[in-house]
């Protein structure tokens, strides 16, 4: 990663949270993987827990929640190592830059959001087009992958990172990278193991959650909470007044008398203030 004119070879040094991630991402991938290719465990068992739209629809909503933890478990390593990999290069920095507990948050709500985000447009869509788009049972941390990946090139601005250990990047072409390899997929139809809506929802996630400090969503919302005390001191200013109308009180003008001039300002014989 280069910073201005320096440049920085090395390993990132994932923090605390990003450390339990990968562990887990690698353990449950491990866990199935060896359970349906060699322990002769029933292909339900892995399904039990993948997204499904029509099973949460019906209450099963602890697959929003599992579904970001599961991977191919046979066939390839790919889906796991891009996962894992993505994370690894990515992450640290933003976790050193927002803290353990924001950082942990920004995982958990992209994947939440990404997902559903999912199921509202494949609902949205025609059943004959949501099919192509949505597999039957949806599962992989993919999408928090790219929301990471907007999160930092909006985060960091006019750093560098290196491709596949490589090829040099700025922040933009991260951002003209990710989203450009989700439309090539969704334009040839080449279905993933999230579908072709997830990444898209990631990406938002990443701008709505992770695009500056403040985020762009907390930013909205203290300037709803702002608006909302604006509009709080104003009726209370507005009730003051009617009280006080409605209470026949009166402020008698005041001023100051000049004995020598004999002038009349209040009816205060001493010519003090009158109030």
């Amino acid at each position: 990663m280069s910073y201005g004119d320096t440049l920085q070879v090395g390993f990132p040094r994932p923090g605390r949270v990003l450390r339990s991630v990968l562990i887990g991402v690698f353990a449950v991938w491990l866990a199935f993987a060896v359970g349906l290719n060699w322990a002769s465990a029933p292909e339900s068992v892995f399904l039990l827990f993948t997204g499904s739209t029509e099973r949460i629809l019906h209450g099963e909503v602890w697959r929003l929640l599992t579904a970001p933890w599961l991977h191919m478990p046979s066939g390839t390593i790919g889906h796991v190592l891009g996962v894992l990999l993505g994370l690894y290069f990515l992450s640290p920095s933003l976790e050193e830059r927002w803290g353990g507990r924001r950082f942990a948050s920004f995982l958990f709500l992209s994947a939440l959001f990404a997902y559903s985000f999912q199921i509202v447009v494949e609902l949205l869509l025609p059943a004959r087009l949501a099919t192509r788009l949505v597999p039957g049972y949806w599962f992989g941390a993919m999408p928090v992958v790219e929301a990471v990946a907007i999160a930092w090139a909006l985060s960091f601005r006019g750093q560098t990172v290196r491709l596949f250990f490589v090829l040099p990047v700025s922040s933009r072409g991260l951002i003209l990278f990710v989203v450009g390899v989700s439309l090539m997929y969704l334009i040839a139809a080449a279905q993933t193991p999230s579908g072709l809506i997830a990444p898209f929802g990631g990406m938002i996630a990443g701008w709505l959650f992770g695009g500056g400090t403040p985020s762009p969503l907390r930013r909205g919302w203290l300037k709803l909470r702002l608006a909302m005390l604006d509009a709080e001191a104003r009726r209370e200013a507005e009730a003051r007044r009617r009280r006080v109308k409605r209470s026949g009180l009166q402020v008698l003008p005041g001023g100051r008398r000049r004995r020598d001039s004999g002038t009349d300002g209040d009816s205060s014989p001493s010519g003090r203030w009158l109030n």
